[in-house]
């Protein structure tokens, strides 16, 4: 769609000068917004009701805004007030929507790649034989994280007992959750399935029949540390292991994403998130949206270790 080049507004009496960014045409972002739900939405028929809702908001006046910040604020309530999916979101850039976004994210990414050690900033050795492997702040791209990961995990391999730390991960790359899987499952096995709209494709994942280095094993207890920064295939990783009866969970909810998400830019700062698929667990036929990864043991986040460890010494 096309837009009017957003300018800064300048006070017209003296004080601060605004740097809020104009929407010209609000109803053609509103309107744009509403379509892309209704074409990409996992779910078809809330869709519909989400564009609906949309539109006799517009209708209503409740839009009748002149910043970007403050359109995307109240578009995105106004989704979460139906179903809460917190992937869907009408994202405000304050330095507009970058072109070639990927790029972007992919750089930043890499810079946090380089500074946390491939994403294994901490592998120790507790009292008692228990290995702590804190996975943070994202679970990286496979093609990066196989050696670090690899590394790591061949490391706690001989220990009476794992805990795998999660507190701080936001998310990642599901080919990594399934390689994490499968230093701690004896056989491959089926972690999930991960359904898209487009195409209505159904793409299984599953932990590999061999791994580089050494296994710790389908055996030895495994905790891992959950939180409310906790997110999206970090929130896999944990919900895998606690369905198969693999893990248990110890800390807080975590925040409730299981669906991947495309971004469309709708306005020079405006950008509609919308999630295009949906996880199915094996186990449970459902998934952690909206609900979170649920603890086996509730306890503060910042308790979770010492929780943990009291488990599994007694």
């Amino acid at each position: 769609m096309t837009t009017t080049t957003p300018a800064k507004d300048t006070a017209t009496a003296p004080g601060p000068v605004s740097t809020a960014v104009p929407v010209t045409d609000v109803p053609a972002v509103v309107d744009e917004t509403a379509r892309l739900i209704t074409e990409h939405y996992v779910f078809p028929e809330i869709a519909e009701q989400l564009a609906a809702l949309l539109r006799r908001r517009l209708a209503e006046g409740a839009y009748g805004v002149a910043s970007a910040e403050e359109l995307g604020d109240l578009v995105t309530a106004d989704l979460h007030s139906l179903n809460g999916d917190p992937h869907l979101r009408l994202k405000y850039h304050p330095e507009q929507v970058p072109r070639g976004q990927g790029e972007a994210a992919l750089a930043a990414m890499r810079r946090d790649f380089d500074a946390s050690l491939g994403g294994v900033p901490r592998v120790q050795l507790l009292d008692g034989g228990t290995a702590l492997l804190e996975l943070s702040p994202t679970l990286f791209p496979l093609a990066w994280s196989a050696g670090p990961l690899t590394a790591a995990l061949t490391l706690v391999a001989p220990a009476d007992a794992l805990i795998l730390d999660l507190r701080s991960n936001g998310g990642g790359d599901p080919d990594t959750v399934a390689f994490v899987c499968s230093y701690l499952l004896e056989e491959r096995t089926h972690l999930n399935t991960m359904y898209a709209r487009v195409g209505d494709r159904h793409d299984q994942s599953w932990s590999l029949p061999h791994v580089p280095g050494a296994r710790f094993g389908g055996t030895k207890p495994v905790h891992v540390l959950t939180g409310p920064r906790t997110f999206s295939a970090a929130e896999e990783l944990a919900y895998d292991l606690q369905q198969l009866g693999r893990a248990t969970v110890v800390g807080e909810t975590t925040r409730g994403g299981a669906h991947p998400r495309e971004g469309w830019t709708v306005h020079p700062n405006l950008e509609a998130t919308i999630p295009v698929g949906r996880s199915i667990n094996p186990v449970s036929g459902t998934n952690w949206e909206g609900t979170g990864v649920l603890p086996d043991v509730p306890c503060p986040a910042p308790d979770a270790l010492d929780r943990a460890l009291a488990l599994i010494h007694g």
